[in-house]
């Protein structure tokens, strides 16, 4: 190559079309990661998200290479993707036949010969932690163009003539900081502050994939850096990634110390296990931003819970939610269904968990196995599968596919009745709320309330046929969360819903006092613009709405006032 390449890094789209899943439209975060150590050493670098394109993926692909005519694009392919990246990979080498392919990522590193089998325009795959070694592979392209093999590189592999050759693992980067902030070059909101997880889950292929490798950890300063430049690009909300986010009980305390000094008008998810969190650390988080964690609960089953590597003693799950409820952060539930061993007996003892825990929000996934997992392995040595199974159009392998005591009418009826119960217990679950009786917590307790209520009023829940009596919760709710401190978005849900009554003096009077504190709110505005023109009151309605005349849809709004001043 003459100078530098010219490099293009892919995140493709699934098999199958999301409608609602925001996290599979989404950019991988070792993309940006990756794009910024090659462009903090000066490679022209762009990245192509198919995943969120609204055009066809290969179609958008095909035009991105006409336009940049790349002379190395990287594709980021997971189980799901990876025939929108073979594709593309295709149609890359027909274009630019002199074009370098590079996978890398979940599949191609626990599948590399299957992958090269089943796309030979691939040239090489970047196996694990791919930093480092797509930084090295580019330099080494960029200064070789006869024939050579990056043998040296460690982390690859590639063939060499019709031999399939992999160098030597990757050691591990083990100081994280010592990598470029993706945030000096992209904005985004999925981040993480560590690699690797504590736990041995059997469905999970993320030790495997950081090479089995203790967690490694950004220190609290370069994340809180990170964090604070990303706020300054106008991200206000971010989802922080990491398997275990409270893995390490100090360094959470100090991002979360950090943060707190730095005064972002900031909220955040994280993700952890119930045997990695106390008072301290969820006091820290929910001062610094945190609105929510998610746990891994998996089953109510102990017997299941062992099967899937998490042999977690239910207390200690039924303790974690009810402290992570009590400090105003929302409780998360993931739960597996399908499992190996899976009966109705083990899904009604999942019910009776769901129960205690009472969870205010909750994933329930059907189990599926990937390469990489202890799973999939375990299939793989019992004969029932081999990677070939991964030539067929499909995107995952469903548990049930290879275990002879389930199939899909079985274990969608489990699905079924523990989505049912959930969802007819929400509104019971709300009842229980018990928040920790701490003043310097009153206004966090008000937000959380708040938020939890405008599920029910206008989010997630308000049209949820299986939820019972929305709105009372959400009013319930709101006032709930005026009595601990004022709230902006308390004020308004309750106008919003004495509007919907027909009970326009009552809303007026909510937003009269709203309006005290945040006079500059425009939702409050135009909420009480509403309210005023529902009691003919249009001059006074106009005066709310010219305001916030170029806010969207406000417009008809003052043409109404208008019509009707000018009527009188």
């Amino acid at each position: 190559m003459v100078g530098k390449p010219n490099i293009l890094l892919v995140n493709p789209a699934c098999l199958d079309e999301r409608i609602t899943s925001e996290d599979a439209r989404i950019v991988p975060i070792g993309l940006f990661y990756i794009a910024a150590q090659l462009l903090g050493k000066g490679f022209s670098t762009q990245i192509l998200n198919l995943a969120d394109t609204k055009t066809d993926p290969l179609e958008t692909f095909k035009q991105t290479i006409k336009d940049s005519r790349p002379d190395i694009i990287g594709f980021s392919v997971t189980n799901p993707n990876r025939w929108n990246a073979i594709a593309c990979a295709k149609a890359a080498k027909n274009s630019l036949p002199s074009t370098t392919i590079v996978f890398g990522g979940p599949a191609p590193t626990f599948m590399a010969e299957h992958l090269f089998e089943a796309c030979p325009q691939i040239d090489y795959i970047v196996s694990g932690e791919g930093e480092i070694s797509f930084l090295e592979l580019s330099a080494f392209l960029q200064q070789n163009s006869n024939g050579e093999y990056p043998e040296e590189i460690p982390g690859l592999v590639f063939k060499k003539k019709i031999l399939l050759v992999k160098t030597d693992p990757r050691e591990p980067i083990h100081d994280l900081d010592t990598l470029v902030h993706p945030s000096r070059y992209f904005a985004y909101q999925h981040l993480a502050m560590s690699r690797g997880c504590p736990g041995k889950c059997t469905f999970c292929g993320s030790p495997k994939f950081w090479n089995d490798s203790k967690v490694r950890f950004h220190s609290p300063q370069w994340f809180a850096d990170e964090i604070e430049s990303l706020y300054q690009k106008g991200i206000a909300h971010f989802y922080i990634s990491d398997d275990t986010f409270t893995k390490d009980k100090k360094q959470v305390l100090e991002v979360c110390r950090l943060l707190t000094e730095k005064k972002l008008d900031i909220t955040w998810n994280a993700i952890s296990r119930v045997d990695y969190i106390d008072a301290d650390i969820l006091q820290a988080m929910r001062k610094a931003g945190c609105i929510q964690i998610s746990y891994g609960v998996e089953s109510g089953s102990e017997q299941i819970r062992k099967i899937l590597g998490k042999p977690i003693d239910e207390k200690k799950i039924i303790q974690a939610f009810s402290l992570t409820r009590s400090y105003g952060i929302l409780p998360r539930a993931y739960f597996i269904y399908g499992s190996p061993d899976e009966t109705i007996q083990t899904i009604n003892e999942s019910i009776e968990l769901l129960k205690q825990i009472q969870p205010l929000s909750a994933i329930f996934y059907m189990l599926v196995i990937f390469p990489g997992t202890y799973l999939y392995r375990s299939a793989i040595r019992k004969g029932r599968l081999t990677d070939d199974i991964w030539h067929k159009k499909i995107e995952d392998l469903p548990w049930f596919e290879v275990d002879d005591q389930l199939d899909f009418p079985k274990v969608k009826s489990f699905g079924d009745a523990l989505r049912q119960k959930f969802y007819s217990n929400l509104n019971s679950f709300t009842q229980t709320i018990d928040l920790i009786d701490k003043k310097e917590l009153y206004p966090f307790h008000a937000d959380f309330l708040s938020r939890l209520a405008l599920t029910f009023s206008h989010g997630e829940y308000a049209n949820n046929p299986h939820i019972k009596n929305q709105a009372a919760t959400a009013k319930l709710l709101y006032k709930k969360a005026l009595s601990y401190a004022p709230d902006a978005r308390a004020f308004l849900g309750l106008a919003m819903i004495h509007q919907k009554s027909g009970q326009f003096k009552e809303a007026i009077e909510l937003l009269e006092k709203g309006l005290k504190l945040w006079p500059g709110n425009p939702d409050l505005n135009i909420c009480m613009g509403v309210s005023l023109m529902n009691t003919q009151n249009f001059e006074p309605a106009l005066v709310y709405f010219e305001r916030f005349k170029d806010s969207p849809g406000i417009k008809n709004y003052i043409r109404i006032c208008n019509q009707q001043i000018a009527g009188k």
